[in-house]
């Protein structure tokens, strides 16, 4: 098949990745002249390995990135919230951090060899005849026809209206800042971590691994909650200040590996959304990833659900003899037992770590450690964890 692809995301590079290794003449398209990744980590669940294991690149990022066997979560009086062990999943079990630069150099180094044709400074901005798309850019130029074309260009995607107009992707009240730290005694290994304090601050602290010019070999993800209604400002602060009188009495030991800073360079800024859009496709254009089921952060599994979509599509198609858009409905179908429980619990989970007030935090602390004793509470719990609850079994190509 001839196959069109916008975005040079994670999920847009993977699905290009899978299909042109099928056999499939693939075109990429991205909006940026040179295309580069947004953020600074991400924690690869056992799913997101997997489907990165079909893509043959499970090895490369596994020896980029470091090792997380645990979640820890504390209030700011130092009380337990959360202490979630992947061994509680499965005996061994852990997930990988890496840093967004990392998996995305990963993903793109390996995009020629399959054959994948790039064109970057193409952004793409209507979608003519979903039966056999023909792809237009804002600069006039068309693409196709294709016999399928996906749309993976983030959860903020300006085509996603045009396929499904009554999508709904509404930005999250809560975003975040992030940025890149070393961490060379690697104090900080072997854990996300997490501090709180009630729900209207939240900064954690994920190991990467390497960073994507290998000058830091053991680093951290740095990152703090803040109200999307004061992004620009909180960024506009004085940082030292910040360091000092927010950042240091909450997690001393982490605001030390801050210390030679004296601004806020090299942080960047993240918002969310919560996207609904009932059926994927549209004919035989369909969209993958955070474009067709974004969440907030909370469970961190954006990515990860994004590479076993790609997967799964190309596998749906390999299997299946029947028109593109009846596979694609049955590879959403499949899809969807996976994607809408962490769509429904990200919604249930986000007010208890961001939001402004007591209750929910409240809730949170008092219940969340004795919860944990319940009899099957650790194994939901670890399903969350590790991306793995789904509805049915998984394909035996993405199944971890």
């Amino acid at each position: 098949m001839k196959v069109g692809i916008v975005g040079c995301g994670v999920g847009g590079m993977a699905a290009a990745l899978a299909l042109a290794r099928a056999g499939h003449q693939v075109t990429l398209l991205e909006a940026f002249e040179a295309p580069r990744p947004l953020g600074s980590g991400l924690l690869l669940q056992p799913t997101g390995l997997a489907a990165l294991r079909a893509l043959r690149l499970d090895e490369q990022v596994r020896a980029a990135g470091a090792v997380v066997g645990r979640l820890e979560g504390k209030d700011s009086r130092d009380r337990r919230v959360m202490d979630l062990d992947y061994n509680d999943w499965k005996p061994g079990a852990h997930g990988v951090g890496i840093h967004r630069g990392v998996l995305f150099q990963t993903l793109h180094d390996a995009l020629p060899e399959a054959g994948v044709e790039v064109v970057t400074g193409a952004r793409v901005v209507r979608v003519e005849t979903p039966a056999r798309p023909i792809l237009h850019d804002a600069a006039g130029r068309t693409f196709g026809p294709f016999d399928l074309a996906v749309v993976a260009d983030g959860s903020a995607s300006p085509l996603r209206a045009a396929l499904r107009p009554k999508a709904r992707a509404p930005v999250y009240p809560w975003g975040a800042v992030w940025t890149h730290v070393a961490d060379p005694g690697d104090r900080f290994g072997g854990a996300l971590r997490q501090v709180y304090h009630r729900a209207e601050v939240m900064v954690g602290a994920l190991p990467v691994g390497r960073d994507p010019d290998g000058t830091t070999p053991r680093g951290l993800a740095l990152f703090w909650s803040v109200p999307v209604a004061g992004l620009d400002g909180f960024l506009a602060g004085d940082f030292a200040a910040w360091r000092d009188q927010r950042l240091t009495p909450l997690w001393p030991d982490l605001a030390a590996l801050l210390a030679e800073r004296d601004d806020w360079s090299g942080f960047s800024k993240a918002l969310y959304r919560d996207v609904s859009v009932g059926r994927w496709n549209h004919g035989a254009c369909t969209l993958l990833g955070d474009a067709a089921h974004g969440t907030s952060p909370q469970l961190g599994q954006g990515a990860n659900l994004a590479l076993v979509d790609a997967v799964e599509l190309v596998e749906r198609l390999g299997r299946d003899n029947r028109p593109v858009a009846v596979s694609l409905g049955a590879w959403q179908a499949d899809r969807r037992r996976h994607t809408a429980l962490y769509q429904v619990a990200s919604k249930a989970l986000t007010p208890l770590f961001q939001s402004h007030g007591g209750f929910w935090p409240t809730v949170r602390d008092w219940l969340f450690t004795p919860l944990s004793g319940l009899p099957g509470a650790r194994q939901v719990a670890a399903w969350l964890l590790t991306g793995t609850l789904r509805l049915g079994r998984f394909p035996r190509v993405t199944r971890p």
